[in-house]
């Protein structure tokens, strides 16, 4: 066979590999800023941009699309040229691709402490930025695409399989979940109200986790492994196995997010269903990885890459088969809006994400550098500093959650709440939150021993910017191929193919809820939200209230009693977005402005959402809820009130025509009567603070649906 020589170019795997190492260690010391603000509150010294609801999506956007992401393309753009035998397609729009990801990153950093998002999971990237990641995604698809089809030999690596999936699905779930019209330069509704949002921002939501976050890795697994350990891949038909029934049920898991919630039973009903069927795909995954290291276990014992490849994957392991067993309703019955979630989520990304990152870059920096890894004795410390910091983080929130749900459902001989103080049960896990942060502290002095290790290996060494490769001109058809050999040796059908696989379960799940009206019932006595309503919940949206307060009273006995009726689908028709939360730092607000359930007894008046908004601790000393003072002293600003309701009227809201012109003087008449309400009780403010919008805000919640009432 006539041989060709070529080179392959490692300068875009340096600048990715220095990339991932610099945002990992910004994106865990942000997570560790969190984890002491739970336990410190006032740590945040009032300074807006500092407070919990501004860095925690800051934390969770550098973890994903910073530190994992850049991980991502480091081990793409090294593994695929190999793998195919042939030179990435283009330098030029490789290039373009890190420069543009790692200004989108920047701008993420510039925008979320300071307000601008959308407030959805994993998705709070404002409109301008959301359009740039379309645009570097594209470029990087283009890149990935013309490779596969200049390769050199026939058949795509099970690691190329994975590598398409991500590609064609995040697009699929980026555009569709992020489609909004803008109000301004920096504001935008999305086209999606209530749980109709919901059910988009979740199908969204967990296939990011599926198909950023777990199917680029698995390629990353399926190439570095069996390199590192230099044992062939345990199962090619397990591959396969494990390929197509992953990619095929994963996009219908969605609806575990939204269990006993408002949600039509039926879509329910298929996030269970298909989240259990997963553990198969899933287990059928780490089995392979795992092994594939059969007879290499010494060399496990003694190689620090092949340590935290191994944990890696048992961590993923764990974390898909914990992940359906969350899905079951009985279980997520219990575990829901609880730290339970957020230790899961931590298994994954510390674990699975963060350990494969780690192992592939201690494998990859010496021989980029033509050198040895600095210090095998420090990775070995690393990893062990990373293991029991990752378990020191989430065995405490385990218990955390176990306290919080029993607690919030537990009854007197009376039939009374035992806790009906939801503050009671934010007392008793702050051991745990202490914990966590000791947890969270050892991980980031891991990681600090890691960027020594390798900054030293790199400055020890000579980087190789190419390095020769040689294979077939043209590659050869082979006789008697399986239809999938076959398959692999077709990538654009390969890649059509599984597009149309990814597509089903969200057609299924996603058309039915916009085209059977009686998925969203009318409810008479909802009606749209008042300017400065709006205008408040916007702020509430901006400080990530969401984060801690959930507005999704599920149909338990415990939650009525403590909250108040349970939310209807009807509720949202006109919530752009919706507002239903993953996680309960804090009671429910759905019912916020009522007198409904044990502790909203009474409708609190305007001078306690005040009080309480400027310095929770003066209301209540135990409270971990960060002080707002800025609210008090910040003007509101009214020059896009008339762009968003406009856009809410196209959007389907039905505001009068022309209302759009008096919208601001509405706005002003109500706030006055706000301003006078608080002034009559001592508290000396203007009517055109940020703060009246907030409370006009959370005075309105519930109160449509207890009008009657």
């Amino acid at each position: 066979m006539e041989l060709e020589k070529f080179t392959y170019d490692n300068k875009l795997s340096k600048l990715f590999m220095f990339a991932t190492v610099i945002w990992g260690v910004v994106a865990m010391l942000v997570g560790l800023t969190a984890a002491f603000e739970l336990i410190f509150p006032s740590m945040s010294g009032g300074i807006s941009w500092l407070s919990f609801g501004r860095i925690r999506p800051l934390h969770t956007n550098a973890a994903i699309f910073a530190f994992v992401g850049n991980g991502i393309f480091l081990a793409i753009y090294y593994s695929t040229p190999r793998l195919l035998k042939t030179p990435m397609f283009s330098k030029t729009l490789g290039c373009i691709h890190f420069w543009g990801w790692q200004l989108i990153i920047l701008a993420a950093a510039l925008t979320l402490p300071f307000g601008l998002t959308q407030s959805k999971e994993y998705a709070e990237l404002i409109w301008p930025i959301d359009i740039a990641v379309v645009i570097i995604w594209v470029v990087f698809g283009i890149n990935l695409i013309w490779t596969i089809l200049n390769r050199r030999v026939k058949h795509i690596y099970v690691a190329i399989w994975f590598y398409i999936a991500t590609w064609v699905t995040i697009a699929v779930l980026y555009i569709v979940n992020n489609l909004q019209i803008p109000t301004s330069m920096l504001h935008s509704y999305p086209v999606y109200a209530g749980i109709q949002d919901a059910l988009v921002q979740w199908w969204y939501g967990h296939n990011a986790v599926a198909f950023f976050l777990t199917t680029p890795v698995l390629g990353m697994m399926y190439y570095f492994i069996p390199k590192v350990a230099n044992r062939p891949v345990y199962s090619y038909k397990l591959s396969i196995i494990h390929f197509w029934a992953l990619i095929f049920l994963y996009i219908w898991a969605g609806p575990h997010h939204l269990l006993y919630s408002a949600l039509p039973d039926w879509a329910q009903a298929l996030g269970v269903v298909f989240s259990i069927m997963l553990i198969a795909p899933s287990w059928g995954g780490m089995i392979n990885g795992l092994l594939t290291l059969r007879g290499a276990w010494d060399k496990v014992r003694e190689d620090p890459v092949l340590k935290m490849f191994v944990v890696g994957v048992t961590a993923y392991g764990m974390s898909t088969f914990e992940g359906p067993m969350l899905s079951l309703k009985s279980v997520n019955a219990l575990s829901h809006f609880t730290d339970w979630t957020i230790a899961h989520v931590h298994i994954g990304t510390m674990g699975w994400n963060a350990m494969m990152n780690f192992g592939m870059i201690y494998w990859l920096a010496p021989k980029l550098f033509k050198t040895k890894l600095y210090s095998v004795k420090l990775a070995n410390v690393h990893f062990w500093i990373a293991t029991m910091g990752m378990l020191f983080f989430s065995i405490p929130l385990y218990f955390a959650g176990f306290t919080q749900s029993l607690m919030w459902k537990e009854f007197t001989a009376d039939g009374l709440l035992a806790y009906p103080d939801f503050l009671e049960t934010v007392t008793q896990i702050l051991p745990m939150y202490y914990l966590r942060a000791f947890g969270g502290s050892l991980y980031f002095t891991g990681a600090l021993l890691f960027i020594w290790n390798i900054g030293k290996t790199i400055t020890g060494g000579t980087f190789v910017a190419t390095e020769e490769g040689e294979g077939p001109v043209r590659h050869v058809k082979h006789a008697n191929e399986s239809w999938h050999r076959k398959l692999e040796g077709r990538p654009v059908q390969f890649t059509i193919a599984a597009l149309v696989v990814i597509l089903i379960g969200g057609l299924v799940e996603i058309i039915p809820m916009y085209l059977v009206k009686s998925n969203v019932p009318t409810i008479s006595s909802v009606q749209p939200y008042t300017p400065l309503e709006q205008e408040g919940r916007d702020i509430y949206v901006r400080e990530g209230c969401y984060l801690c307060h959930s507005q999704m009273i599920r149909p338990f006995r415990s939650e009525v009693a403590r909250y108040g009726e349970y939310t209807k689908s009807g509720e949202g028709v006109y919530d752009f977005p919706f507002q239903y939360g993953s996680k309960r730092t804090g009671p429910d607000l759905a019912r916020e402005g009522v007198n409904a359930g044990v502790v909203n007894s009474y409708r609190k008046p305007d001078s306690w959402h005040y009080n309480h908004m400027v310095d929770p601790q003066k209301m209540n000393p135990a409270s971990i809820m960060p002080p707002y003072p800025w609210l008090a002293t910040d003007e509101l600003d009214v020059s896009n009130t008339e762009s968003k309701i406009s856009v809410l009227r196209t959007l389907g809201v039905p505001y009068p025509e022309g209302f759009e012109s008096k919208a601001v003087s509405n706005l002003q008449a109500q706030a006055a009567g706000i301003g006078k309400n608080l002034r009559d009780s001592g508290i000396d403010i203007d009517d055109n603070k940020e703060i009246i919008a907030l409370i006009a805000y959370l005075q309105r919640l519930g109160t449509d649906l207890y009008k009657d009432k």
